[in-house]
């Protein structure tokens, strides 16, 4: 099972559970700018506990591994799990949305996009994906991060709503490297 058809069935799933959910990571990073490989897809969720056996029995156990005790815990816990078709490799990351409020804000400002001719999917914003682009960037340091982040700019910089972003990176503490971003950007547009 390739990438794309691994998304359009984990849509359809996400779809027919009613279940809010926003593709985010670098596959939500390739749609607002420049696509690149990725290992995994990464999908923010809102999974409450009486739903997890239903979202886990979504994904056969003779095509997919899925853990239902990690997902439960995830739940509880609001963190992630996954999602993995061993003969392909292709994977899954399911982050369970936290209360606060930016993971609530991404679900409630994703787009939806006609990821497939005959199936549209919700992608967070391009901001929010440019604030987790930062913070994994903050966490982890890989340059990768920040050419998503100028892809996103450099594709999608009219749909960005630069007060949220520059409000949420505030309360993210990732205003500095944002800032910093922006300066080394326009210092290469004018050389």
């Amino acid at each position: 099972m390739e990438q794309a058809e691994l998304l359009k069935f984990t849509v359809q799933a996400l779809e027919r559970l009613g279940l809010p959910y926003a593709l985010v990571g670098s596959f939500a990073s390739g749609i607002w700018g420049e696509t690149r490989f990725t290992q995994d897809i990464d999908i923010l969720i809102e999974l409450p506990l009486d739903l997890v056996s239903s979202l886990c029995a979504s994904f056969p156990p003779n095509e997919f591994y899925v853990s239902e005790p990690a997902a439960l815990d995830a739940s509880r816990a609001f963190h992630q799990f996954n999602v993995i078709h061993p003969a392909s490799g292709n994977k899954i990351d399911f982050m369970v949305a936290r209360p606060g409020a930016w993971n609530q804000s991404q679900l409630t400002r994703r787009r939806i996009v006609q990821l497939f001719p005959d199936q549209p999917a919700a992608v967070a914003a391009p901001e929010d994906v440019i604030l987790g682009k930062l913070l994994y960037y903050q966490e982890g340091g890989s340059e990768k991060h920040l050419r998503d982040i100028a892809g996103i700019l450099l594709f999608s910089s009219a749909l960005i709503d630069p007060e949220y972003l520059e409000a949420r990176s505030k309360e993210l503490g990732v205003d500095e490297t944002w800032h910093s971003l922006l300066a080394k950007l326009e210092s290469q547009q004018n050389s």
